[in-house]
């Protein structure tokens, strides 16, 4: 084995029992004591189970023994009762079996709902460098594979491979003890090399898995691109184009999967092949032991009950260990993602802000997304509470970069932001996220109904305050002319309402979280200029009494600023009223002058 290889299973095996490790917390929570009841119970009706499985064989046998050496008198007394004793022992097993999953179940679901919700809560913690760079299916994908691994370990590791171990041993030492050390030998030797087998085999089979997850990843993430991106497709004439690359990622999963069929194929001939030829042997010699006298026929048939009882169980072993190492994988990569550091943290000591003037302040800010590609320079902008403030500047100016660092999606790379004199890394992310309202170029609606998307902005809003919202955003009238008002579906991504229907519900979602510091992220640039005009006057009132921010691509939406701030390559080059950076004849006259012609 190379030693690349060697390495990369070393390093499996570790991440393996990390994930176990991390697993382990979840099953034996702390100030848990009724899912500890529980853990413990279940593990008590798992043992009863596996020790009565193990006597029922006995049993059998003397039922046996009983048919062939007594006589009629004493058949009902002795082998009609240890029949039933017999079948009462295997629901005894069946029963304890059922009670130990039913006590297990909620132990089980407990550990998957709060796995699942902080690897949940933690995606959303992670910056949104993080988020860019991700593919959302791909994502998706991974924590669904990850929490599915976690149930089928769980259920597996717990109740298939320990009960398997503990059977054995148990039926070892029953079989040393009523017969000879030749039949351990022989059995040990079988599961030896059956065990050695399937792992081998297994190996092989995990690699061929992993492609076929890496596959199954890539046709869900060109899916979920595609459908997203329905009208750029259709746009483009593109339905082919991109029924070609799904088909490309879906045929190289279809190679994986048959040749995981294919290597079943042989896991399982190889298997048989293998208990049997160990049950013949162990079946071989105790016939000859009958023969000789020196066992009974029940315990013949004893010997093969236990065989069979052996072998049942290892008949699933190549499939457990498989899934078993598949789980591992997925959840190691579920684990993985929840290790992502988290770049925007908040201070052991960060306390929520306290707004009172609404005074935005950036001083010396020095910022880049890239060390090689600096965005900002020195940046020094103070905006007076209730003002309103306009930054524009030509495309990679790094006037929206100003927006994402108010809102701390990013921290600065020197200077600092404040509000009301308080340093934006000194005070909480919610509190921060709760004063500013943010109405973006392309408003990102829920699939639900328009009420829904309204009411996002504040919890548990009223039907009266989420109509108010829309007053004051202008398309209450539209909302009620609808058939359905405001239980309209919007479709995904709001794709059933036009650009400015869209943004209006934006504007009134904002306008019921109610912040006192607004950020328009190039609102109407999208917008048609009739929309725009009538956007205008929504987000004129929604800026009545809070600090506007306005960051903006069209400069007619923007000369009622009370100042403007001109942006070139990540400086100010100059800031002013409207009318005075226009005598000035220079960046600002000229950014004027190009929109005028182009319009």
């Amino acid at each position: 084995m190379k030693k690349e290889e060697q390495d990369s299973e070393y390093l499996e095996r570790k991440s393996g029992m990390r994930t176990i490790i991390r697993v382990a917390p979840y099953l034996w929570p702390k100030g848990q004591a009724e899912i500890k009841y529980r853990v413990i119970f279940s593990m008590l009706a798992l043992i009863l189970s596996k020790v009565i499985a193990v006597y029922t064989p006995l049993i059998y046998r003397d039922a046996v023994n009983a048919l062939s050496n007594q006589g009629v008198d004493e058949l009902f007394l002795g082998a009609i009762g240890l029949t039933v004793a017999y079948g009462v022992s295997r629901i005894f097993t069946n029963g304890f079996q059922q009670l130990r999953d039913v006590l297990f179940a909620k132990v089980a679901q407990r550990a998957l709902r709060k796995i699942a919700l902080k690897t949940f809560q933690h995606i959303h913690a992670l910056s949104l460098r993080y988020h860019i760079t991700r593919q959302t299916g791909g994502l998706s994908r991974i924590v669904e594979r990850g929490v599915k691994g976690v149930e089928f370990l769980l259920r597996f590791l717990l109740f298939s491979i320990g009960p398997l171990v503990l059977e054995l041993l148990m039926i070892a030492i029953l079989l040393y003890v009523m017969l000879d050390i030749r039949y351990l030998a022989v059995i040990f030797l079988t599961i030896g090399v059956y065990v050695w087998f399937t792992f081998k085999v297994t190996e092989w089979r995990v690699k061929l898995r992993k492609k076929m997850n890496e596959q199954d990843t890539d046709a869900a993430q060109k899916a979920v691109d595609s459908l997203l991106n329905f009208e750029t497709v259709k746009y483009f004439n593109a339905e082919q184009r991109e029924a070609d690359r799904y088909d490309t990622a879906m045929e190289g999963y279809e190679d994986a999967a048959l040749k995981t069929a294919y290597s079943l194929g042989f896991l399982n001939f190889g298997q048989a092949v293998l208990i049997t030829l160990g049950l013949i042997a162990v079946m071989v010699m105790a016939a000859l032991g009958v023969q000789n006298g020196v066992l009974t026929v029940g315990d013949f048939v004893m010997v093969n009950a236990y065989m069979i009882q052996i072998t049942m169980p290892l008949n699933f072993l190549g499939t457990v260990y498989r899934e078993i190492r598949q789980a591992l994988v997925d959840m190691g990569e579920m684990f993985n993602l929840l290790e992502q550091e988290t770049e925007i943290v908040d201070k052991p000591n960060a306390k929520p802000i306290n707004v009172t003037k609404g005074l935005v302040k950036f001083s010396n800010v020095y910022f880049s997304y890239d060390s090689k590609r600096p965005i900002l320079n020195d940046l020094n902008i103070e905006i007076q509470g209730g003002a309103k403030v306009a930054i524009v500047g030509s495309s990679g100016s790094g006037k929206s970069t100003i927006g994402r660092l108010l809102f701390r999606f990013y921290d600065v790379s020197g200077g600092s932001v404040s509000i009301d004199g308080q340093d934006i890394k000194n005070v909480t992310q919610s509190s921060l996220h709760n004063v500013i309202g943010v109405v973006p170029q392309d408003t990102v609606l829920f699939n639900d109904s328009i009420f829904y998307n309204i009411a996002y902005g504040k919890d548990n809003a009223t039907t009266a305050e989420v109509e108010k919202a829309a007053r004051a955003a202008q398309i209450h009238e539209f909302i009620v002319s609808l058939p359905d008002g405001y239980d309209t579906t919007v479709g995904e991504r709001g794709l059933k309402l036009s650009g400015g229907e869209k943004q209006r519900v934006g504007i009134a979602r904002t306008l019921l979280k109610d912040p006192p510091i607004l950020l328009l992220d190039e609102a109407t640039s999208a917008l048609d200029s009739e929309t725009e005009r009538e956007i205008h006057d929504a987000l004129k009132n929604a800026g009545k009494g809070r600090t506007v921010i306005s960051i903006a691509h069209r400069l007619s939406t923007i000369s009622d600023a009370d100042r403007i701030v001109v942006l070139e390559g990540g400086e100010i080059v100059e800031i002013g009223e409207h009318s005075n950076l226009l005598k000035n004849r220079s960046r600002y006259f000229e950014l004027w002058n190009m929109q005028l012609k182009a319009s």
